[in-house]
């Protein structure tokens, strides 16, 4: 199965050097004008104008608006795989206690680098196979921190993916509480040490 459906491809990759500067103008662009206006109003022509194009120009690298919002998504869903799969990779063999550190620090930085480009997306995740792609970095994050649990000197695993998918959520809903503005100050100033503490009783638990 593709990320997209054909209807939301791309209508060509960028080949050369400003080709890709062009598709980070454009990704760039949506994510400010759904910042400052909102799903409804965020249209080509709009994305055009705030990346310092023609609406042809947009139209010669995506077939209409969904495939562009489709595609920014995509990139942000990925880039936060991408960076807990970084971790993983980075801490294998460690004490539990440190990857739980890292576990935490990864993904605080990957969803809260930019608040308001996470917020943005939300949006667009809700009607735009959001779900699926969703589901399919996911899991890609589960796998990594599975196999990352593996190498543990300090404790074994009944259920390394069981774990994984655990200490995954005990991290995404918080953040999402984050994102969605119902968090207090208070919140989010404890809210990496506090999770560290959790994360790591539960992997030194050994539970799953």
């Amino acid at each position: 199965m593709t990320a997209l459906a054909s209807p939301l491809k791309p209508r060509k990759q960028p080949v050369q050097a400003r080709s890709a500067a062009t598709i980070e103008a454009l990704h760039t662009a949506v994510i400010q004008v759904l910042i400052r206006e909102g799903l409804s109003r965020c249209t080509t022509t709009r994305i055009a104008e705030r990346a310092g194009m023609s609406v042809g120009s947009v139209y010669q690298y995506y077939p209409n608006r969904d495939a562009l919002l489709a595609a920014v998504l995509e990139k942000h869903l990925s880039d936060i795989a991408d960076t807990m799969e970084q971790v993983c990779r980075d801490s294998r063999g460690l004490p539990v206690a440190e990857m739980a550190q890292a576990l935490v620090e990864g993904y605080l930085a990957a969803k809260l680098r930019d608040a308001g480009e996470s917020r943005a997306l939300y949006a667009v995740a809700g009607e735009r196979g959001g779900a699926a792609l969703a589901g399919r970095v996911y899991k890609r994050m589960e796998t990594a921190v599975t196999a990352l649990l593996a190498t543990a000197p300090d404790v074994t695993f009944e259920d390394p993916a069981m774990t994984a998918s655990i200490a995954l959520n005990a991290l995404v809903g918080p953040v999402r509480s984050i994102l969605d503005r119902e968090a207090t100050p208070a919140f989010e100033a404890r809210l990496q040490g506090e999770l560290v503490v959790l994360l790591t009783a539960y992997l030194r638990s050994g539970a799953g």
